[in-house]
């Protein structure tokens, strides 16, 4: 499996509510040079959080590589969701290669989950960070860091 976890743009330091958040034209320019990372490996899917920042990265990146799937919207990729769960739900997919859109503290904590079996060693992702990794599964402690990028 091969597993892609960008973290959202540069937000907007205020909204209504932490889910509206929007990204900065800094943070659509973070993103686009993330998604070019991403040419010529393109995900079976992209799986984005429901917060606006999540979303708009997530479409950037779709229009970046011409997917011609949507984009799936998943309530279990935000901020302060449980590292464990979005493995459970990586787990259930079947896919072989999946981008995943998210937050802080999720994306550090999942990538260091994954890579060590633990959450001591959280992965320091900055917005737009792209990070990649490979394993047979995806399971705590058994999936290997090819890459990390940051904008």
């Amino acid at each position: 499996m091969k597993l892609w976890v960008l973290r959202h743009g540069e937000a907007e330091q205020r909204a209504r509510t932490d889910a509206e958040r929007e990204l900065t034209p800094r943070g659509r320019e973070q993103v686009v040079r993330s998604a070019a990372r991403l040419l010529g490996t393109p995900p079976q899917v992209i799986l984005a959080s429901p917060y606006v920042r999540a979303q708009q990265t997530a479409g950037l990146v779709h229009e970046a590589l011409g997917f011609d799937r949507p984009v799936q919207t998943v309530a279990w990729l935000t901020p302060d969701t449980d590292p464990q769960k979005v493995i459970a739900e990586l787990d259930t997919l079947g896919l072989e290669h999946v981008l995943l859109v998210s937050h802080q503290p999720l994306v550090g904590n999942l990538v260091g989950l994954l890579q060590h079996g633990h959450l001591r060693q959280p992965e320091a992702m900055t917005t737009a960070s792209l990070v990649e990794l490979e394993g047979d599964w995806p399971l705590a402690g058994l999936m290997t860091l090819r890459s990390l990028s940051h904008p």
